[in-house]
């Protein structure tokens, strides 16, 4: 087994091999001046000729000579004022966590390494250190010299640690996690591997800030020196990647001591982590962030969700019975208010939500998740649905089918019944349409519903169909209800076609304006006066950085819809109350009882027009789908 000094070694000749870059770029950028240098000392001491063709040679060069140094002082003042990207953390004080400090410190000393400089907590499953000396990031540190006078002390990077890691972790498993990870600033501190790192890390800033060109006259000095930066970057790219796996394997080496079999247990815990904070992000918070709130408690959560995680996968099994030991979050003075700040962070990385909470970003707990956001989420998207439904044309649909013809003692004029799709009811083709007895439950609008019949002092029939076969017929007002969505989808594939496409240039539509208010009042100016720094060019293309799922499909988006609208008719008329799925998000809860079984059904009505199943699994559940919901 290789020793640390071994890796180490590695890195620095691999350091030292990014630096000759470096050096050869400035010599390059000096050779003009140099050659200029020659012939003037020549012609002064009467070593070269006095002729015109000399005269000339050193007017050429001396003209290349000063445009090459002011070329390599413009690489050289930009690469140094860009501010390299750092990844958006929530700072820990050391007053606010003085038992994380101390755990910190000691597996430094156990290490024989030097301590990170602070810590910082990021909404991400994973751990790293990260070096913030430049000078935009904060001042430096400084100490007296020995003649009094003012020196740069070299400064250890900060340690960023993911957050669902306090939270879910416990005390013990976080140091064997952390090990490998503070180990590294043994070979961070090496002078050549640091300035290595900050060469890099210059030119990768630097060609952020050139990206941001964007007119074509004054901006060109820019993008000279992007085209430089990234001509040194190619040259040094091999040999950075190999300096920084050298330096990853020498803190592994040296982490060997440190509990090498507990740390075994932590990777596995790393990995149930992320699958937990995924299924959290992505199912419960998205909804959330969309409406305009943001759970205040992701970090707790998580907990919750690899709880369940480990209850319905046998492959987790056991690993919710570390829940009775200390967690690592008790290393904190105040989790709940980190959490509050890890969780507003998160929306603003995964989502692009503001800096700050306001009217319209509202922090949100989990035990009001239920009702003000899946039942706001679940009526807002029926209003949605059925505000397309209202906007469609009249000819968008096919006919109805013609009747059959009417017996020969019937009124052929008469009018089938209407549905709440404005279409032509489906009734049995083997006989009329008639009216149900006294004792059976009618299907016609209640008492507190718009209905058409006439008021009880009028006449029961007036005249014979026959003779108002010319009078229009009041058509009945199409409610919010669900009755009109499943007749409107029934209709055919084309149907559903239509509306999913309506649908998505809606959902387009709001989202773009929703993007509009973001870029007004979330800046990078709002962050770093909040105390998160981005650096140049990390949050240049706007938020989120990282988006948590792609763009739906109109099939997707009119599956949601129709979804909601079933969800939001079996709340208002079956009893059924919304829930929360720590794994699968919002959830419908009838008898108490999450049902998931109401994607299939909703599937066969949007994909491919058969409400059939759907139907049956209404009757089952007792929804009543001709009678209004309650929209937002």
């Amino acid at each position: 087994m290789a020793s640390p000094e071994t890796g180490v070694l590695a890195a620095r000749a691999r350091a030292l091999a990014v630096l000759r870059i470096r050096s050869t770029a400035l010599a390059v950028a000096l050779l003009p001046a140099a050659v200029a240098v020659v012939l003037l000392a020549g012609r002064a001491t009467g070593h070269l000729g006095a002729g015109t063709g000399w005269d000339l040679a050193r007017w050429i060069t001396g003209g290349l000579a000063v445009v090459s140094l002011l070329l390599a002082a413009l690489v050289a003042v930009v690469v140094a004022r860009a501010r390299p990207a750092l990844s958006p953390s929530v700072p820990i004080s050391e007053k606010s966590a003085p038992d994380l400090y101390r755990l910190v410190r000691d597996l430094a000393d156990r290490l024989e390494v030097p301590a990170p400089s602070a810590i910082a907590l990021t909404p991400d499953c994973d751990s790293w250190l990260e070096d913030r000396t430049h000078r935009a990031h904060g001042p430096p540190r400084r100490s007296g010299g020995p003649a009094g006078g003012e020196r740069r002390v070299p400064e250890a990077p900060v340690l960023v640690i993911g957050s669902p890691f306090l939270w879910w972790m416990r005390v013990a498993e976080l140091r064997a996690l952390l090990a490998p990870v503070v180990a590294g600033t043994g070979p961070s501190s090496h002078p050549d591997i640091a300035a290595a790192r900050r060469f890099i890390r210059g030119l990768d800033a630097a060609v952020a800030v050139a990206a941001r060109a964007r007119r074509p006259v004054r901006d060109l000095p820019l993008r000279f020196v992007g085209r430089v930066a990234r001509l040194l970057l190619r040259a040094g790219r091999e040999h950075a990647t190999i300096m920084e796996r050298a330096v990853a394997t020498a803190a592994s080496e040296r982490a060997q001591t440190v509990d090498y079999g507990l740390r075994i247990v932590a990777q596995e815990q790393v990995g149930l982590a992320y699958a937990g904070w995924d299924r959290l992000l992505t199912r419960v918070a998205l909804p959330a962030w969309r409406m305009g709130r943001w759970p205040s408690r992701l970090d707790a959560g998580v907990v919750s969700a690899l709880t369940e995680l480990s209850r319905r996968d046998r492959l987790a099994d056991g690993f919710a019975s570390r829940l009775g030991e200390r967690p690592a979050c008790d290393l904190l003075e105040e989790p709940g208010a980190i959490d509050r700040a890890a969780s507003l962070l998160a929306a603003r990385l995964f989502h692009g939500g503001p800096a700050e909470p306001g009217p319209d970003w509202s922090p949100v707990g989990w035990n009001q998740y239920p009702e003000e956001v899946v039942d706001r989420k679940w009526r807002l998207e029926a209003a949605r649905l059925h505000r397309v439904l209202d906007n469609l044309p009249a000819t968008a649909l096919p006919a109805p089918p013609p009747a059959p013809a009417a017996p020969a003692h019937e009124p052929a004029s008469a009018a089938p019944p209407l549905s709440y799709a404005r279409t032509a009811a489906r009734t049995p083709r083997d006989r009329p349409a008639e009216r149900p007895p006294a004792d059976e439950p009618s299907l016609s609008p209640s008492a507190d519903e718009p209905s058409l019949s006439l008021p009880a002092d009028e006449p029961s029939l007036g005249p014979p169909a026959a003779d108002r076969r010319d009078e229009p017929q009041p058509a009945p007002a199409p409610g919010p209800t669900l009755a009109r969505v499943i007749d409107r989808l029934a209709q055919g594939e084309s149907a559903g076609d239509l509306v999913a496409a309506r649908l998505g240039a809606e959902v387009e539509r709001e989202e773009r304006e929703e993007a509009a208010r973001q870029a007004a009042r979330g800046t990078s100016q709002q962050d770093a006066a909040l105390g998160v720094a981005w650096g140049d060019g990390m949050a240049e293309g706007g938020l989120p950085l990282f988006p948590l799922q792609p763009p739906r499909t109109g099939r997707e988006l009119l599956a949601d819809h129709v979804t909601a609208m079933v969800c939001c008719a079996a709340v208002d008329t079956a009893g059924a109350a919304p829930g929360l799925d720590w794994l699968d998000g919002p959830a419908l809860l009838v008898d108490g009882a999450r049902r998931a079984d109401l994607g299939r059904p909703v599937l066969s009505l949007v994909d491919d027009g058969d409400a059939e199943p759907l139907r049956g699994w209404l009757t089952t559940i007792g929804v009543r789908p001709e009678k209004p919901v309650r929209l937002v």
